[in-house]
């Protein structure tokens, strides 16, 4: 067995019990260290995590033998056997643990969003690019095995121009989801705009870059005053139609969707969770690829595969951080369009 990287989890709900998953299972890490303020979830039990998207199995508590637990993730950072800390805790609290585990030379995986604001991103980024550390925002849909394909093939002009694209992102209702209701008070989480919403937007970016303008409708259903649902149209100023939704609306127990669809001149790029991907072409044809990160169970996997080599090989990150913290910069816009109910210039 070559290198293992040495992981620390601060916060084992949904996204830390699924990292650390992914991470006993690699043979290119070892968790030596998780961190949460529950209890019971530093004792392996997970049944109250919930998942909205995926198969995982929380009825069975997780196995931290030989695993160093901390009540406090100021704790884990400090620990000299950790070398890589990986953030999972509510985005509110992002920034604290970031710039402190960066402080400490550490190698930084951070969820979604990096920061609460985009301001808040970019003092975490230029303290990263200080410290001469790694640092990953999980914006695991660059991983997704059907979103990559799609912008590696858009990118290399064989589907020709984009004439429109249409991105979908729902989930079912999170109220009364995660520590402390904390998803419904947006001035913690930032709503569904930001928590769910800014995957397809950083997609999007990636795509056809930053739009001209925005004009963005939203709609409060479960929580205080924070977006649970938003439409936002793109106006890249040539005609291309742009359009993304997404919330956490609909009633438990909904399906989890995620989507897309790109009208090229030459063919149709096609994605749902529910039925697969394709390409359709001029003449009819539907083609099925079967991108070659497909072997991976998910874009975690993937996501957190190449994160690990990179720490591994000492090679810097494709995940340039101005890119991050311009995702949350149109999130922002959408959200002024929303609260002023005009369009935003970008």
């Amino acid at each position: 067995m070559g290198r293992q990287v040495q992981v620390g989890i601060i916060g084992f709900g949904f996204m830390g019990t699924t990292h650390f998953d992914i991470y006993k299972n690699s043979e290119k890490s070892k968790v030596v260290a998780m961190a949460d303020v529950d209890l019971a979830k530093r004792a392996g039990d997970i049944s109250t995590v919930f998942a909205n998207i995926g198969d995982g199995d929380n009825s069975k508590p997780v196995d931290l033998a030989g695993i160093k637990t901390y009540a406090d993730g100021m704790d884990l950072i400090n620990d000299p056997n950790v070398e890589m800390v990986d953030i999972c805790v509510p985005v509110y609290l992002h920034k604290q643990y970031a710039l402190a585990a960066i402080s400490a030379g550490k190698n930084v995986m951070c969820e979604k969003p990096l920061a609460r604001t985009s301001a808040e991103a970019q003092e975490i980024a230029d303290a990263a690019e200080r410290a001469g550390v790694k640092l990953m925002a999980g914006m695991c849909i660059r991983f997704w095995p059907e979103y990559k394909h799609a912008l590696e093939t858009v990118k290399s002009g064989t589907a020709g121009r984009i004439i429109s694209a249409a991105f979908k992102r729902v989930s079912p209702d999170m109220n009364n989801i995660g520590w402390e209701n904390w998803f419904m008070n947006a001035d913690l989480s930032g709503g569904a705009l930001l928590d769910l919403h800014l995957h397809d937007v950083d997609f999007i970016l990636q795509l056809i870059g930053m739009p001209k303008a925005v004009t963005a409708f939203g709609t409060t259903v479960h929580s205080d005053h924070g977006i649970d649902h938003v439409m936002a149209r793109y106006d890249y100023g040539n005609g291309t139609l742009v359009t993304a939704e997404g919330g956490w609306s609909p009633a438990k127990g909904t399906p989890f969707e995620m989507s897309f669809q790109i009208v090229c001149e030459k063919m149709t790029l096609r994605f749902a969770s529910a039925d697969g991907y394709s390409l359709i072409h001029e003449d009819g044809t539907v083609e099925k690829p079967e991108p070659s990160e497909a072997a991976m169970p998910t874009g975690w996997h993937v996501e957190l595969d190449y994160l690990l080599d990179c720490i591994i090989n000492d090679v810097k990150l494709d995940m340039p951080l101005n890119e991050v913290v311009e995702a949350i910069r149109l999130v922002e816009a959408e959200q002024q369009s929303i609260d002023q109910n005009k369009t935003v210039e970008i």
